[in-house]
């Protein structure tokens, strides 16, 4: 179990909004941030993006079984667990609902004659109805299934706020740089990632949504004292160096992705935390100890990254190096 006495069974659903609403709870009862499900999917092998998990929890119909399967996996259920999920999924999957159990029907104040089971009864023949007014079980048993349904409803209403909260930036935490590990670089401002533009040479860097492709790779070097050398793996042009365009000193100048060795020390940063606790890391060109942020200190897709003053998180200028997700899973 996820965690114990929290995660749902999956044979309490009888049609697929219910099971989608289970499928909630149980994101829910892991614990786990999109981007948390992700990682824990991709370190096993498993396709899981956030953006997937998102579209299947609004949906209203059940998901493909290998995205069930990976989705409860990440979650943290054992294979009894994912068998359950899977087989009540195929039954939703071909009859569009399922059928009260037994047991669900005496919980609910009923019978087995109630659930249509009529012990004695002969085969093709229906027990003749009771004479009188229905038992008051009967109408009970009526209130009860409405108000379970609006439990249900009331669920689904809560994990869906949860849903949408999880999805805002702002609490994710920050990671500061390791040597040699693949990163995204990520403006805390903003809550974007830092990328060149595909199909371009001119080596200028932007930030884009994380979630987007990101190019080139990027990950640190340590150069002593602090001071750190960003180099890239560009799919199209090969190895290369972040820094500063031509070296240039004033502020304002863009953060350029390039070879190596063209521009000294505009090629090295000081990566500096800030906050207690770490609330983003500066990037500082040693050349002029002047910050990298997004021109203007815009959170807007597609702004140029440039040198500027240091003026802390309001001007974008703190950021994290969040591994990617076969990065961690490699080591």
């Amino acid at each position: 179990m996820v965690v114990e006495g929290r995660a749902p069974d999956p044979r309490e659903a009888r049609s697929a909004a219910e099971f989608i609403a289970l499928l909630r709870v149980l994101k829910d009862a892991s614990g786990l941030t999109f981007r948390e499900l992700t990682l824990r999917a991709d370190a096993v092998g498993d396709v899981l993006p956030r953006s997937t998990i998102a579209n299947m929890l609004g949906r209203t119909s059940v998901p493909r079984e290998e995205l069930l399967a990976a989705f409860v996996r990440a979650c943290g259920c054992g294979p009894t667990e994912i068998e359950d999920w899977l087989g009540v999924r195929k039954e939703l999957a071909v009859h569009g609902q399922r059928a009260a159990t037994a047991r669900a029907v005496e919980d609910e104040g009923g019978t087995e004659e109630e659930a249509g089971e009529v012990p004695g009864a002969p085969a093709g023949e229906s027990p003749e109805p009771p004479a009188g007014p229905p038992p008051a079980r009967r109408r009970s048993r009526t209130f009860l299934v409405a108000a379970v349904s609006l439990l249900v409803l009331a669920a689904a209403a809560v994990t869906v706020a949860l849903l949408v909260r999880d999805e805002q930036p702002g609490p994710t935490p920050v990671a500061g740089p390791v040597a040699g590990r693949t990163v995204q670089i990520r403006s805390v401002h903003s809550g974007l990632c830092l990328s060149e533009k595909r199909g371009s040479d001119s080596g200028r860097i932007y930030q884009v949504p994380c979630d987007e492709e990101t190019i080139p790779a990027f990950s640190l070097r340590p150069l002593g004292d602090d001071v750190w050398r960003i180099v890239t793996d560009h799919p199209d042009f090969g190895p290369g160096c972040t820094g500063i365009w031509d070296g240039m000193r004033e502020a304002g100048a863009l953060m350029q992705d390039q070879e190596c060795g063209k521009r000294g020390d505009a090629e090295a940063f000081w990566i500096e935390p800030q906050g207690h606790p770490v609330k983003g890391y500066r990037i500082r060109p040693a050349h002029t100890h002047l910050c990298v942020g997004a021109e203007a200190g815009s959170s807007k897709p597609d702004t140029e990254m440039v040198q500027m003053g240091c003026d802390g998180v309001d001007r974008g200028s703190l950021f994290s190096f969040d591994p990617v997700a076969s990065d961690v899973a490699g080591g």
